[in-house]
């Protein structure tokens, strides 16, 4: 008898409409059954609250996730096994024959990838037929709340860094190996100088760095020979991990390889100490230009604390604190619906009240370009500032040429670079100042908020 294979759960990409919650698919076969499909519907997508240790936060996953917006769909195949559900057992025929043909037909207006936001604020728009605008929402959140938690654990890692290079080294450590993809572009827009991941790197254009792993050294049995074995293939791009026995004769090793090698890599121990006694080795063997680079758990606070010790290290490579987040893994992202045919909606649980209508939202800055507050206003309504929210998909269609990833990291610099001091630094813990348009305070109080 043949095994069966082995199940695939990598998703095709013509057909990920059934990604998303079942709920999502009651309510629009409801709304088709009340005649409510067709309401113009207005969702926005922000973020409730930030974690703990963060006074901002960088937007990321745009480019994502409206490319896969605008080719959302379900095959044959899915419509017949969503018929099947006993959820869906008293859903007329209709509903799942109409599937297959359902296309995003909404608009999308949204803040730029590689801006700095903050909790309550407007980040994305949907309008659309109320059944389209709801069977997004769990996409849209899932494609948005994992690249923009990454990118700003990655902005806090680059700004403690204060100048040296943080190398993405987290691929084997993500939540499965789409990840890495995500990971490696919100770092790389979020100031990160490369990655090792090679398929985002060739994707993507992000520069791609690697060393070796202890096993190479082991498998020689000799560390002085895998280090002329490396090096003799790598002539030109020698990075060589020390710390496989003793560290300090490893890397007296390596500083006696001809020609001189490119860089030394420390993953354990007292890294402080240790780039120190290293940079006294390589230099008394005339290696002064042979670099450093530390990896080993690294995280912000790790980073900068060897800043602050004066370690002479050039460059760091994080892994899984920074694909996992791990000292803030989630985001409180919701997508809630604020306007039916242009009349307010709103939720009045309490710690989870919204505003009603569709918003703009404006940034304020001083005589130096520093931001200084933002503006919640009326969509229509115009106000000093900086407009954020624009305009990227209309009635389904892309409506503007997106940024480059490039663009989109310049972008993030001089974001980052405009916030007060007050939220910047790793243990930066300001609150920044959001206010309400009269209009929307009105409307809030009105449907009582």
């Amino acid at each position: 008898m043949t095994p069966q294979s082995p199940v695939n759960l990598w998703p095709d990409p013509g057909y990920l409409g059934p990604i998303t919650d079942l709920y999502q698919l009651t309510m629009m076969a409801g709304y088709a059954a009340s005649g409510m499909a067709d309401k113009r519907a207005t969702f926005e997508l922000f973020v409730r609250r930030l974690p703990d240790h963060r006074s901002y936060l960088v937007f990321a996953g745009l480019e994502q996730a409206i490319g896969d917006l605008l080719r959302l769909a379900f095959s044959e195949e899915q419509a017949t096994y969503l018929r099947s559900l006993p959820a869906l057992s008293h859903v007329p025929d209709s509903f799942f024959e109409q599937l297959p043909y359902l296309r995003f037909e909404g608009d999308v207006w949204s803040i730029a990838e590689g801006t700095v936001v903050f909790p309550g604020e407007t980040l994305l728009r949907v309008e659309a037929p109320l059944a389209q605008a709801q069977w997004v929402e769990t996409y849209l959140i899932a494609s948005l709340n994992y690249p923009t938690l990454v990118a700003t654990k990655a902005a806090r890692i680059v700004e403690a860094a204060q100048g040296r290079g943080c190398i993405d080294f987290g691929a084997r450590r993500g939540h499965g190996p789409h990840v890495g993809f995500l990971a490696a572009r919100a770092a790389y827009l979020a100031g990160f100088v490369g990655t090792s991941h090679v398929e985002a790197s060739r994707l993507l254009g992000i520069p791609v760095y690697g060393t070796m792993a202890h096993s190479w050294i082991q498998s020689f049995g000799d560390e002085r020979a895998a280090f002329a074995a490396f090096a003799r293939t790598f002539p030109e791009n020698t990075t060589l991990l020390v710390d496989t026995y003793d560290t300090l004769e490893g890397v007296r090793h390596a500083a006696a390889i001809e020609p001189p090698i490119k860089a030394i890599r420390l993953d354990s121990g007292d890294l402080a100490e240790l780039a120190k006694a290293a940079r006294g080795i390589l230099d008394s063997a005339n290696r002064q230009a042979t670099k450093i680079l530390a990896s080993n758990d690294l995280n912000e606070e790790k980073i900068a604390d060897l800043v602050r010790a004066g370690a002479p290290i050039d460059s760091f490579g994080v892994g899984t604190e920074l694909i996992t987040s791990r000292d803030a893994p989630a985001l409180s992202m919701v997508y809630k619906l604020v306007a039916i045919d242009g009349v307010g909606r709103v939720k009045l649980a309490p710690a989870k009240r919204t505003y009603p209508l569709a918003k703009q939202v404006f940034r304020r800055s001083d005589g130096q370009g520093r931001f200084t507050g933002d503006h919640v206003t009326r969509w229509d309504e115009i106000v000093d500032g900086e407009p954020l929210l624009s305009c990227v998909v209309r009635e389904g269609r892309l409506a503007k040429e997106l940024p480059t990833l490039e663009s989109i990291r310049d972008r993030c610099q001089v974001q980052i670079a405009a916030l007060p001091d007050s939220l910047r630094g790793v243990d930066s813990g300001a609150d920044y100042p959001i206010t309400y348009s009269d209009a929307l305070e009105s409307e809030a109080t009105r449907l009582g908020l």
